[in-house]
């Protein structure tokens, strides 16, 4: 509204300013100027009344009243005194100015000091018959014994006052008037730049922080405009900076592989990133809770960190996965004012202790065993248990066989070691995958043949050459094929088929076996792991529980990719993804 804004209240406050000034100068004037002119009509009527006295001082009596006449102004009367008894007045030419009775001149006090103390006399006063105001002065006649008295209407004093009054009045609305376009002009000019830097205040609220007030005048506006625009840049630069902190805050929370949940006081949420979100809803889906953001375990977590005011460390089962939360009291000027949490999987972690105490025990258990039998045939030798020569060589044969098997766990355990460690070395050559393939296969048939298992090959005709480290994959394929052998009944089937698929070589070996369990899937390719051993197609045929893993860091160095599909019963497929160099 126009009356609440600045320009309105300037305005007023000028104009309030202006008038109450022209107000006491007006009344001051005015009395100025009453004052005056009484002052002046008063030694009027004296020079008047001492023309009448030197008139009357050089002339005749009757040339003297004529003169008197003459000499008086229009506007005034002059009544002359000889004595107390005898007296003249001259005419009267203003019909305003009213008769006075000669006795009032002789009758009243003030009046008649001419008189009495022979001294001149200026007075104002009301004359009885009208209760008009006239100005009176007064003089002594030549000869001391009488007295002349000058009059005029006050009237004519208060006319001219009453013009005086009007001019000043009008002078001062006319000052009025250019006091308020002046106003105006001023209030504007200086609210201008005001409006202008509100508007710019508005857009920076609106988070616009590039506009810029014009800076016009170089005074105290000007210093608040180059203020304003100070202040902008300020804010336009630590806004930036706060901004580019918090995206890389975020960036940083996004991009960490731990969960990070920060909570205020009332357990409210205050900051989460993906993986704590990940977390979180595999909790709530475990424990059917989807109604509260934090699980109520959780919040009595947090509630106890809260009123403790000290870090507290648990490990939450999810989904089969072990989370390890640590939480500690977030502070602000030495007062907890939140809790931040860190959520971190360490699921991995405790599968490795857990594969590196299988690891001692599997290694244990696969030496102790071939350790007893030699040590147990040995000893049937030492002590001459076996009497025949056949017998002997039998017992001997066992020994062999069993240090032979003993000597391979160690073999593949020195090239798993070293597999791991990156410390594997590949001859890549450009091989014919036919002859590859059949080579392979020409290894497998009689083993195939004398267990009654049809061995089938197919290679796509447009196959030709690979790179690859011959040595190697014949290694991954040979443990593949001796595994499908040895879970594959009689009458059954294994198949190597190599195709290729978008600049991929495929190698595919399928048997129509008892297949692998669902829950054994995963672990197919970590170390010592076996499945079922009654799945095998004979009991004497052990394998040492690391063709598979070995297998696996061959295709990875390779830069290839192996997987596994089974069903129970109907038998297993192991795939070879091999890359073109």
């Amino acid at each position: 509204m126009f009356w609440k804004s600045v320009v309105f209240k300037l305005w007023l406050t000028i104009i309030v300013l202006v008038v109450f000034v022209l107000m006491i100068l007006t009344v001051l004037l005015l009395e100025f100027f009453e004052n005056y002119f009484v002052e002046d009509t008063e030694s009027n009527l004296m020079n008047q009344a001492e023309n009448v006295y030197a008139v009357m001082e050089g002339h005749d009596d009757d040339i003297q009243m004529e003169t008197v006449n003459q000499l008086t102004d229009p506007s005034t009367r002059v009544t002359v005194f000889f004595d107390e008894h005898q007296y003249w007045e001259s005419e009267a030419t203003q019909s305003e100015l009213p008769p006075i009775d000669p006795s009032w001149f002789v009758a009243n006090d003030q009046i008649n000091e001419v008189f009495e103390e022979d001294s001149p006399i200026r007075k104002t006063s009301t004359i009885p018959s009208s209760n008009e105001e006239v100005i009176i002065v007064g003089i002594p006649t030549p000869d001391q014994g009488g007295a002349i008295y000058v009059y005029q209407s006050l009237g004519v004093v208060e006319e001219t006052t009453a013009q005086t009054t009007r001019i000043i009045l009008l002078a001062a609305s006319i000052a009025v008037i250019l006091t308020t376009v002046f106003a105006f002009f001023l209030s504007s000019r200086i609210t201008a730049p005001l409006i202008k830097m509100r508007k710019a205040a508005a857009e920076l609220s609106r988070g616009e922080f590039h506009t810029t007030v014009p800076v016009l005048t170089y005074d105290e506006v000007g210093e608040l405009a180059n203020s304003f625009n100070r202040m902008r840049r300020q804010l336009n630069y630590h806004i930036t900076e706060l901004n580019h902190e918090k995206s890389q805050l975020s960036s940083i929370l996004k991009s960490m592989a731990d969960g990070v949940i920060s909570v205020n006081k009332k357990q409210e949420v205050m900051l989460i990133n993906p993986p704590a979100e990940h977390f979180l809803e595999q909790y709530s889906f475990e424990i059917e809770d989807t109604v509260e953001l934090l699980p109520t375990q959780l919040q009595e977590y947090f509630k106890t960190v809260l009123d403790l005011e000290q870090e507290r460390q648990t490990e939450i089962v999810v989904q089969g996965r072990s989370y390890v939360v640590a939480m500690t009291p977030l502070y602000d000027q030495n007062v907890v004012r939140g809790v931040v949490a860190i959520i971190r999987d360490m699921t991995d972690e405790r599968q490795l202790d857990k594969l590196r105490k299988d690891f001692l025990a599997n290694v244990s258990h696969e030496l102790r065993t071939p350790i007893s039998m030699m040590q147990g045939y040995s000893e049937a030798i030492v002590d001459d248990i076996a009497e025949t020569k056949e017998d002997k060589q039998e017992l001997a044969q066992i020994i062999y066989d069993e240090s032979l098997r003993m000597g391979r766990l160690v073999n593949e355990l020195l090239d798993l070691a070293r597999m791991e460690a990156g410390h594997i070395q590949l001859n890549k050559e450009e091989i014919d995958i036919h002859a590859f393939i059949h080579r392979i296969a020409r290894k497998f048939s009689f083993i195939a043949t004398e267990q009654n298992i049809s061995f089938e090959t197919f290679i796509n005709p447009s196959l030709d050459f690979h790179v690859f480290d011959p040595d190697r994959i014949e290694q991954v394929l040979t443990n593949l094929i001796d595994n499908a052998l040895r879970h594959t009944h009689d009458s059954g089937r294994v198949k190597i088929e190599a195709t290729s698929d978008q600049e991929q070589l495929v190698i595919d070996v399928n048997d129509s076996g008892t297949g692998i369990p669902d829950e054994d899937l995963p672990f197919v390719f970590e170390r010592f792991y076996k499945s079922d051993k009654a799945r095998t197609r004979e009991s004497t045929k052990k394998g040492t529980g690391l063709g598979l893993s070995i297998a696996k860091h061959i295709v990875e160095a390779h830069d290839g990719q192996i997987y596994v599909k089974s069903r129970t019963g109907e038998g297993t497929t192991f795939s070879i993804y091999l890359p073109k160099a």
